[in-house]
Protein backbone atom coordinates (compact mmCIF):
# COMPACT_ATOMS: atom_id res chain seq x y z
CA UNK A 1 0.00 0.00 0.00
CA UNK A 2 1.30 3.36 -0.91
CA UNK A 3 2.49 5.35 2.51
CA UNK A 4 1.41 8.75 2.65
CA UNK A 5 3.83 11.65 4.33
CA UNK A 6 0.96 14.49 4.81
CA UNK A 7 0.17 15.04 8.51
CA UNK A 8 -3.96 15.08 7.86
CA UNK A 9 -6.41 15.66 11.06
CA UNK A 10 -6.86 12.02 11.12
CA UNK A 11 -4.06 9.97 10.50
CA UNK A 12 -5.78 7.17 9.17
CA UNK A 13 -9.05 8.74 7.87
CA UNK A 14 -9.41 8.76 4.06
CA UNK A 15 -9.52 12.23 2.45
CA UNK A 16 -11.05 13.30 -1.09
CA UNK A 17 -8.44 15.04 -3.05
CA UNK A 18 -9.78 18.49 -4.11
CA UNK A 19 -9.38 19.50 -7.93
CA UNK A 20 -11.32 22.53 -8.24
CA UNK A 21 -14.32 25.48 -6.20
CA UNK A 22 -16.56 27.17 -8.01
CA UNK A 23 -19.06 29.88 -6.68
CA UNK A 24 -20.46 27.79 -3.51
CA UNK A 25 -19.05 24.61 -4.79
CA UNK A 26 -16.12 22.36 -4.74
CA UNK A 27 -15.06 19.20 -6.54
CA UNK A 28 -12.41 16.83 -5.57
CA UNK A 29 -11.01 14.44 -8.44
CA UNK A 30 -13.44 12.18 -8.58
CA UNK A 31 -16.01 14.48 -9.81
CA UNK A 32 -17.66 14.57 -6.97
CA UNK A 33 -19.61 17.79 -6.13
CA UNK A 34 -19.80 19.59 -2.64
CA UNK A 35 -22.08 22.92 -1.45
CA UNK A 36 -19.42 24.82 0.69
CA UNK A 37 -22.26 25.01 3.52
CA UNK A 38 -19.15 26.09 5.73
CA UNK A 39 -16.80 28.15 3.87
CA UNK A 40 -14.56 25.89 4.53
CA UNK A 41 -13.11 26.92 8.30
CA UNK A 42 -15.68 30.26 7.96
CA UNK A 43 -13.23 31.71 5.80
CA UNK A 44 -13.92 31.29 2.21
CA UNK A 45 -16.37 34.50 2.12
CA UNK A 46 -16.39 35.59 -1.41
CA UNK A 47 -16.90 31.74 -3.14
CA UNK A 48 -14.40 29.76 -5.01
CA UNK A 49 -12.96 30.61 -8.19
CA UNK A 50 -12.89 34.84 -8.50
CA UNK A 51 -11.24 35.20 -11.46
CA UNK A 52 -10.21 39.75 -10.24
CA UNK A 53 -8.26 37.42 -7.21
CA UNK A 54 -6.36 35.95 -9.28
CA UNK A 55 -5.74 38.28 -11.78
CA UNK A 56 -4.87 40.77 -8.92
CA UNK A 57 -2.77 37.37 -7.93
CA UNK A 58 -0.96 36.97 -11.07
CA UNK A 59 -0.39 40.94 -11.36
CA UNK A 60 1.69 41.29 -8.02
CA UNK A 61 3.24 37.94 -8.69
CA UNK A 62 4.91 39.41 -11.82
CA UNK A 63 6.24 42.40 -9.32
CA UNK A 64 7.77 40.66 -6.40
CA UNK A 65 6.15 38.42 -3.84
CA UNK A 66 8.13 37.97 -0.95
CA UNK A 67 10.34 41.47 0.60
CA UNK A 68 11.58 41.33 3.96
CA UNK A 69 9.52 43.60 6.50
CA UNK A 70 12.69 44.77 8.07
CA UNK A 71 14.53 45.91 4.32
CA UNK A 72 11.38 47.17 2.52
CA UNK A 73 7.40 48.41 2.55
CA UNK A 74 5.36 47.80 -0.67
CA UNK A 75 2.43 49.58 -2.32
CA UNK A 76 0.36 46.20 -1.57
CA UNK A 77 1.06 46.48 2.09
CA UNK A 78 0.65 50.10 2.44
CA UNK A 79 -2.63 50.12 0.56
CA UNK A 80 -4.26 47.34 2.59
CA UNK A 81 -3.44 48.80 5.88
CA UNK A 82 -5.12 52.27 4.58
CA UNK A 83 -8.11 50.23 3.30
CA UNK A 84 -8.66 48.56 6.70
CA UNK A 85 -7.85 52.35 8.71
CA UNK A 86 -10.86 53.51 6.61
CA UNK A 87 -13.14 50.26 6.98
CA UNK A 88 -12.65 50.08 11.10
CA UNK A 89 -14.44 51.96 13.27
CA UNK A 90 -12.82 54.66 15.79
CA UNK A 91 -9.59 55.37 15.77
CA UNK A 92 -8.37 51.79 15.03
CA UNK A 93 -6.00 53.07 12.26
CA UNK A 94 -2.82 50.82 12.79
CA UNK A 95 -2.23 47.75 11.51
CA UNK A 96 0.46 44.52 11.68
CA UNK A 97 -0.16 42.00 9.05
CA UNK A 98 0.33 38.29 10.27
CA UNK A 99 -0.28 35.02 8.56
CA UNK A 100 -3.17 33.58 10.58
CA UNK A 101 -5.94 33.83 13.31
CA UNK A 102 -3.44 32.57 16.56
CA UNK A 103 -1.11 35.15 15.76
CA UNK A 104 -3.47 38.02 15.46
CA UNK A 105 -4.46 37.36 18.49
CA UNK A 106 -1.26 36.69 19.95
CA UNK A 107 -0.31 39.77 18.29
CA UNK A 108 -2.73 41.31 20.19
CA UNK A 109 -1.89 39.96 23.21
CA UNK A 110 1.64 41.31 22.91
CA UNK A 111 0.47 44.67 21.61
CA UNK A 112 -1.41 45.25 25.00
CA UNK A 113 1.16 44.48 27.30
CA UNK A 114 3.47 46.04 25.41
CA UNK A 115 0.89 49.49 25.90
CA UNK A 116 1.24 49.39 29.39
CA UNK A 117 4.82 48.54 29.56
CA UNK A 118 5.25 51.73 27.45
CA UNK A 119 3.54 53.91 29.98
CA UNK A 120 5.19 52.84 33.05
CA UNK A 121 2.56 50.08 34.49
CA UNK A 122 5.05 46.77 33.80
CA UNK A 123 2.62 44.45 35.91
CA UNK A 124 -0.44 44.65 33.99
CA UNK A 125 0.69 42.05 31.90
CA UNK A 126 -2.44 39.50 32.47
CA UNK A 127 -5.39 39.11 29.77
CA UNK A 128 -9.18 38.13 30.86
CA UNK A 129 -11.09 35.79 28.45
CA UNK A 130 -13.78 33.32 28.87
CA UNK A 131 -14.77 30.08 29.13
CA UNK A 132 -16.19 28.60 26.13
CA UNK A 133 -13.88 30.25 23.18
CA UNK A 134 -11.29 29.59 21.13
CA UNK A 135 -8.27 32.10 19.95
CA UNK A 136 -6.15 30.19 18.62
CA UNK A 137 -3.85 27.07 18.33
CA UNK A 138 0.01 28.92 19.70
CA UNK A 139 0.84 29.00 22.81
CA UNK A 140 -0.20 32.36 23.21
CA UNK A 141 -3.19 32.13 21.66
CA UNK A 142 -4.15 28.82 23.34
CA UNK A 143 -3.87 30.57 26.69
CA UNK A 144 -6.12 32.91 26.19
CA UNK A 145 -9.45 29.90 24.89
CA UNK A 146 -11.71 28.52 27.19
CA UNK A 147 -12.08 25.55 24.59
CA UNK A 148 -11.93 22.70 27.38
CA UNK A 149 -10.78 19.83 24.74
CA UNK A 150 -8.05 22.36 22.67
CA UNK A 151 -6.65 23.42 26.07
CA UNK A 152 -6.42 19.68 27.56
CA UNK A 153 -2.78 18.18 26.11
CA UNK A 154 -1.28 21.27 27.22
CA UNK A 155 -2.83 23.02 30.18
CA UNK A 156 0.85 22.22 31.97
CA UNK A 157 2.48 24.55 29.57
CA UNK A 158 -0.65 27.53 29.42
CA UNK A 159 -1.47 30.56 31.27
CA UNK A 160 -4.23 30.19 33.48
CA UNK A 161 -6.02 33.15 31.57
CA UNK A 162 -10.00 32.23 30.98
CA UNK A 163 -11.53 33.49 33.67
CA UNK A 164 -14.92 34.15 33.51
CA UNK A 165 -18.11 32.55 31.95
CA UNK A 166 -19.53 32.98 28.21
CA UNK A 167 -22.67 35.27 27.67
CA UNK A 168 -24.37 31.59 26.66
CA UNK A 169 -27.94 32.43 27.26
CA UNK A 170 -28.95 29.09 25.89
CA UNK A 171 -27.36 27.28 29.02
CA UNK A 172 -27.48 30.90 31.21
CA UNK A 173 -24.56 29.56 33.57
CA UNK A 174 -26.17 32.01 36.27
CA UNK A 175 -29.87 29.66 35.33
CA UNK A 176 -31.76 33.03 34.28
CA UNK A 177 -33.90 33.86 31.75
CA UNK A 178 -32.21 36.51 29.52
CA UNK A 179 -34.52 39.08 30.25
CA UNK A 180 -33.74 39.15 34.03
CA UNK A 181 -30.34 37.95 34.52
CA UNK A 182 -29.21 41.69 34.71
CA UNK A 183 -26.28 40.33 32.24
CA UNK A 184 -24.89 38.91 35.58
CA UNK A 185 -22.41 37.38 32.84
CA UNK A 186 -21.01 40.42 32.38
CA UNK A 187 -21.09 41.50 35.60
CA UNK A 188 -18.82 38.38 36.34
CA UNK A 189 -15.70 40.59 34.24
CA UNK A 190 -15.57 43.07 37.42
CA UNK A 191 -15.68 40.15 39.52
CA UNK A 192 -12.84 38.83 38.11
CA UNK A 193 -10.65 42.17 37.94
CA UNK A 194 -11.54 43.00 41.59
CA UNK A 195 -10.33 39.47 42.28
CA UNK A 196 -7.15 40.03 40.18
CA UNK A 197 -6.53 43.49 41.06
CA UNK A 198 -6.61 45.64 37.61
CA UNK A 199 -3.15 46.94 37.81
CA UNK A 200 -2.39 43.12 36.72
CA UNK A 201 -4.37 43.27 33.94
CA UNK A 202 -3.80 44.31 30.77
CA UNK A 203 -6.60 43.59 28.04
CA UNK A 204 -9.94 41.57 28.11
CA UNK A 205 -10.77 39.54 24.94
CA UNK A 206 -13.75 37.91 23.52
CA UNK A 207 -15.54 36.68 20.40
CA UNK A 208 -18.35 39.07 19.72
CA UNK A 209 -20.23 35.72 18.35
CA UNK A 210 -18.53 32.58 19.45
CA UNK A 211 -17.47 30.10 17.02
CA UNK A 212 -15.67 27.14 16.71
CA UNK A 213 -16.07 26.48 20.28
CA UNK A 214 -19.91 26.94 21.00
CA UNK A 215 -21.57 27.14 17.25
CA UNK A 216 -22.45 30.88 16.76
CA UNK A 217 -23.39 31.58 20.80
CA UNK A 218 -24.63 35.33 20.05
CA UNK A 219 -25.18 37.60 23.71
CA UNK A 220 -27.36 40.41 24.04
CA UNK A 221 -27.41 43.80 22.74
CA UNK A 222 -27.20 44.94 26.30
CA UNK A 223 -24.08 42.79 26.82
CA UNK A 224 -20.65 44.39 25.07
CA UNK A 225 -21.72 48.02 26.01
CA UNK A 226 -21.45 46.59 29.64
CA UNK A 227 -18.28 44.69 29.10
CA UNK A 228 -16.47 48.12 27.58
CA UNK A 229 -17.98 50.14 30.28
CA UNK A 230 -16.16 48.06 32.46
CA UNK A 231 -13.13 47.84 30.64
CA UNK A 232 -12.83 51.36 30.33
CA UNK A 233 -14.02 52.04 34.45
CA UNK A 234 -11.00 49.58 35.47
CA UNK A 235 -8.19 50.86 32.80
CA UNK A 236 -8.11 47.73 30.75
CA UNK A 237 -7.97 47.33 26.82
CA UNK A 238 -10.89 45.71 25.16
CA UNK A 239 -9.53 43.36 22.18
CA UNK A 240 -12.26 41.48 19.80
CA UNK A 241 -11.28 38.61 17.94
CA UNK A 242 -12.97 39.24 14.84
CA UNK A 243 -11.14 36.75 13.18
CA UNK A 244 -13.77 34.14 12.89
CA UNK A 245 -16.17 37.10 12.59
CA UNK A 246 -15.16 40.19 10.75
CA UNK A 247 -15.00 41.20 6.70
CA UNK A 248 -19.18 40.91 6.86
CA UNK A 249 -19.54 37.81 7.71
CA UNK A 250 -22.51 38.23 10.39
CA UNK A 251 -24.22 41.58 7.86
CA UNK A 252 -21.66 44.27 9.30
CA UNK A 253 -18.08 44.83 8.02
CA UNK A 254 -17.25 43.93 12.08
CA UNK A 255 -19.72 41.99 14.34
CA UNK A 256 -19.04 44.53 17.00
CA UNK A 257 -20.90 46.75 15.26
CA UNK A 258 -24.15 45.26 16.08
CA UNK A 259 -23.17 46.17 19.87
CA UNK A 260 -22.45 49.36 18.40
CA UNK A 261 -19.10 49.00 20.48
CA UNK A 262 -15.66 50.33 19.50
CA UNK A 263 -12.86 48.03 20.55
CA UNK A 264 -9.00 48.80 21.54
CA UNK A 265 -7.81 46.08 19.43
CA UNK A 266 -9.16 43.80 16.86
CA UNK A 267 -8.08 40.69 15.30
CA UNK A 268 -8.81 39.43 11.65
CA UNK A 269 -8.53 36.79 9.73
CA UNK A 270 -10.49 34.26 7.56
CA UNK A 271 -12.49 36.47 5.61
CA UNK A 272 -9.95 39.02 5.29
CA UNK A 273 -8.49 36.85 2.77
CA UNK A 274 -11.45 35.08 1.65
CA UNK A 275 -9.16 31.52 1.94
CA UNK A 276 -7.16 32.89 -1.35
CA UNK A 277 -3.77 33.13 0.53
CA UNK A 278 -2.22 33.18 4.51
CA UNK A 279 -3.18 36.29 6.04
CA UNK A 280 -4.22 37.90 9.00
CA UNK A 281 -4.21 41.40 10.88
CA UNK A 282 -4.10 42.84 14.38
CA UNK A 283 -5.65 46.50 13.71
CA UNK A 284 -4.55 48.85 16.77
CA UNK A 285 -6.06 52.07 17.68
CA UNK A 286 -4.59 55.50 17.79
CA UNK A 287 -4.90 55.88 21.54
CA UNK A 288 -3.31 52.30 21.98
CA UNK A 289 -0.17 52.69 20.10
CA UNK A 290 0.56 56.72 21.34
CA UNK A 291 2.80 55.28 24.13
CA UNK A 292 4.76 53.04 21.60
CA UNK A 293 5.26 56.07 18.92
CA UNK A 294 6.21 58.12 21.95
CA UNK A 295 8.47 55.43 23.28
CA UNK A 296 9.96 52.55 21.95
CA UNK A 297 8.45 53.07 18.71
CA UNK A 298 8.97 49.04 17.57
CA UNK A 299 6.50 46.32 18.13
CA UNK A 300 7.93 43.56 19.76
CA UNK A 301 6.57 41.47 17.51
CA UNK A 302 7.08 39.90 13.83
CA UNK A 303 7.16 37.16 11.16
CA UNK A 304 9.37 36.28 8.21
CA UNK A 305 6.13 36.74 5.79
CA UNK A 306 4.34 39.91 7.89
CA UNK A 307 3.18 42.48 5.57
CA UNK A 308 3.89 39.85 2.55
CA UNK A 309 2.91 41.89 -0.82
CA UNK A 310 1.83 39.36 -2.34
CA UNK A 311 -0.65 38.18 0.34
CA UNK A 312 -1.53 41.82 0.70
CA UNK A 313 -2.41 42.69 -2.98
CA UNK A 314 -5.17 39.39 -2.73
CA UNK A 315 -6.51 40.49 0.83
CA UNK A 316 -6.66 44.05 -0.85
CA UNK A 317 -8.70 42.63 -3.72
CA UNK A 318 -10.50 40.78 -1.70
CA UNK A 319 -11.95 43.29 0.57
CA UNK A 320 -12.64 45.60 -3.14
CA UNK A 321 -14.39 43.23 -4.25
CA UNK A 322 -16.75 42.46 -1.02
CA UNK A 323 -17.73 45.82 -1.29
CA UNK A 324 -17.83 46.44 -5.01
CA UNK A 325 -20.47 43.01 -4.88
CA UNK A 326 -22.57 45.13 -1.89
CA UNK A 327 -21.84 41.49 -0.27
CA UNK A 328 -22.00 42.45 3.24
CA UNK A 329 -25.87 43.56 2.59
CA UNK A 330 -26.22 39.87 1.09
CA UNK A 331 -24.78 38.48 4.13
CA UNK A 332 -27.67 40.10 6.36
CA UNK A 333 -30.68 39.62 3.47
CA UNK A 334 -29.58 35.56 3.19
CA UNK A 335 -28.69 35.11 6.10
CA UNK A 336 -32.16 36.15 7.70
CA UNK A 337 -33.77 33.96 4.40
CA UNK A 338 -31.38 31.11 6.07
CA UNK A 339 -31.85 31.54 9.48
CA UNK A 340 -35.84 31.22 8.51
CA UNK A 341 -35.02 27.99 6.91
CA UNK A 342 -33.57 26.50 9.58
CA UNK A 343 -35.48 27.43 12.36
CA UNK A 344 -38.46 25.77 10.27
CA UNK A 345 -36.24 22.93 10.84
CA UNK A 346 -37.13 22.70 14.68
CA UNK A 347 -40.67 21.79 13.68
CA UNK A 348 -39.68 18.60 12.19
CA UNK A 349 -36.38 17.46 14.19
CA UNK A 350 -36.90 17.13 18.06
CA UNK A 351 -32.71 17.10 18.28
CA UNK A 352 -32.21 20.85 17.52
CA UNK A 353 -32.53 22.71 20.74
CA UNK A 354 -31.17 25.93 19.41
CA UNK A 355 -30.72 27.84 16.38
CA UNK A 356 -28.75 30.95 16.45
CA UNK A 357 -26.34 33.45 14.97
CA UNK A 358 -25.77 36.52 12.86
CA UNK A 359 -25.70 36.95 9.06
CA UNK A 360 -24.06 33.74 7.56
CA UNK A 361 -22.67 32.82 11.03
CA UNK A 362 -25.71 30.15 12.06
CA UNK A 363 -25.58 27.54 14.22
CA UNK A 364 -27.50 24.35 15.20
CA UNK A 365 -26.96 23.05 18.86
CA UNK A 366 -28.55 19.41 19.27
CA UNK A 367 -30.23 17.88 22.67
CA UNK A 368 -30.94 15.00 23.55
CA UNK A 369 -34.51 16.28 25.25
CA UNK A 370 -35.40 19.57 24.05
CA UNK A 371 -37.53 21.25 27.27
CA UNK A 372 -34.85 19.66 29.28
CA UNK A 373 -31.90 21.13 27.00
CA UNK A 374 -30.54 17.42 28.17
CA UNK A 375 -27.13 17.48 26.01
CA UNK A 376 -25.77 14.27 24.54
CA UNK A 377 -22.16 12.59 26.15
CA UNK A 378 -19.49 13.37 23.52
CA UNK A 379 -18.80 9.63 23.37
CA UNK A 380 -22.31 9.37 21.18
CA UNK A 381 -20.80 11.35 18.35
CA UNK A 382 -23.74 13.37 17.34
CA UNK A 383 -21.90 16.66 15.91
CA UNK A 384 -19.17 14.00 13.92
CA UNK A 385 -22.09 12.06 12.62
CA UNK A 386 -24.22 14.87 11.52
CA UNK A 387 -20.95 16.21 9.96
CA UNK A 388 -19.84 12.67 7.92
CA UNK A 389 -23.45 12.34 6.85
CA UNK A 390 -23.69 15.77 5.32
CA UNK A 391 -20.47 15.36 3.70
CA UNK A 392 -21.78 11.75 1.91
CA UNK A 393 -24.40 13.73 0.52
CA UNK A 394 -22.39 17.12 -0.61
CA UNK A 395 -22.70 19.06 1.97
CA UNK A 396 -20.22 20.99 3.98
CA UNK A 397 -20.81 21.99 7.72
CA UNK A 398 -18.40 23.14 10.72
CA UNK A 399 -17.98 20.96 13.53
CA UNK A 400 -18.52 22.77 17.55
CA UNK A 401 -18.68 20.28 19.72
CA UNK A 402 -17.97 20.06 23.46
CA UNK A 403 -19.32 24.00 24.64
CA UNK A 404 -20.39 22.47 28.18
CA UNK A 405 -17.02 22.42 30.10
CA UNK A 406 -15.14 19.86 27.17
CA UNK A 407 -17.49 16.97 28.48
CA UNK A 408 -21.10 17.31 26.12
CA UNK A 409 -22.61 19.62 23.97
CA UNK A 410 -22.99 19.65 19.68
CA UNK A 411 -23.37 21.92 17.24
CA UNK A 412 -22.54 22.91 14.21
CA UNK A 413 -21.85 26.04 12.22
CA UNK A 414 -23.76 26.95 8.82
CA UNK A 415 -22.18 29.60 7.23
CA UNK A 416 -21.92 29.83 3.32
CA UNK A 417 -20.09 31.89 1.37
CA UNK A 418 -21.90 35.68 1.28
CA UNK A 419 -22.32 34.97 -2.37
CA UNK A 420 -24.60 31.89 -2.11
CA UNK A 421 -28.27 32.25 -3.95
CA UNK A 422 -31.86 32.05 -2.50
CA UNK A 423 -31.70 28.52 -4.59
CA UNK A 424 -28.38 27.34 -3.35
CA UNK A 425 -29.79 28.11 0.37
CA UNK A 426 -32.76 26.15 -0.47
CA UNK A 427 -30.38 23.08 -1.96
CA UNK A 428 -27.85 23.41 1.27
CA UNK A 429 -31.22 23.06 3.80
CA UNK A 430 -32.81 19.86 1.55
CA UNK A 431 -29.45 18.20 2.26
CA UNK A 432 -28.69 19.55 5.66
CA UNK A 433 -32.65 18.13 6.65
CA UNK A 434 -31.85 14.49 4.92
CA UNK A 435 -28.56 14.33 6.98
CA UNK A 436 -30.85 15.10 9.91
CA UNK A 437 -33.63 12.91 9.44
CA UNK A 438 -30.84 10.18 8.98
CA UNK A 439 -28.82 10.87 11.89
CA UNK A 440 -32.50 11.51 14.53
CA UNK A 441 -33.89 7.98 13.59
CA UNK A 442 -30.25 6.76 14.42
CA UNK A 443 -30.70 8.53 17.62
CA UNK A 444 -33.81 6.72 18.37
CA UNK A 445 -32.75 3.23 17.39
CA UNK A 446 -29.84 3.78 20.03
CA UNK A 447 -32.33 5.01 22.45
CA UNK A 448 -30.12 8.24 23.02
CA UNK A 449 -33.70 10.84 22.98
CA UNK A 450 -34.87 10.63 25.81
CA UNK A 451 -38.13 11.83 25.28
CA UNK A 452 -40.54 11.57 22.16
CA UNK A 453 -42.41 15.37 22.29
CA UNK A 454 -45.16 17.42 20.19
CA UNK A 455 -43.52 19.77 17.91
Amino acid sequence: MKRNHLIKPILDQHYPTISHGNGVYLYDTDGNQYLDGSSGAVTASIGHGVSEVVEAMTEQGGKVSFAYRSHFTSDAAEALAKKLSELAPGDLNWSFFVNSGSEATETAMKIAIQHWQEKGFERKNRIISRWTSYHGITMGALSMSGHVQRRKRFVPLLEDFPSISAPYCYRCPYNAEASSCKLQCANELETAIQRIGSENIAAFIAEPIIGASAGAVTPPLEYYPRIKEICERYDILFIADEVMTGMGRTGKMFAMEHWEVIPDIIALGKGMSAGYTPMAATIISDRVMEPILTGSKSIMAGHTYSANPLSSAISLEVLTYLERKNLILAAKEKGAYLLQKLQMLTRKFEIIGDVRGKGLLLGLEFVSNRISKTPFDLQAGVTARLVDKAFAKGLLIYPAAGAIEGIAGDAVIVSPPLIITNEEIDCLVEILEASLEELQQELHEEDLIETMQAI
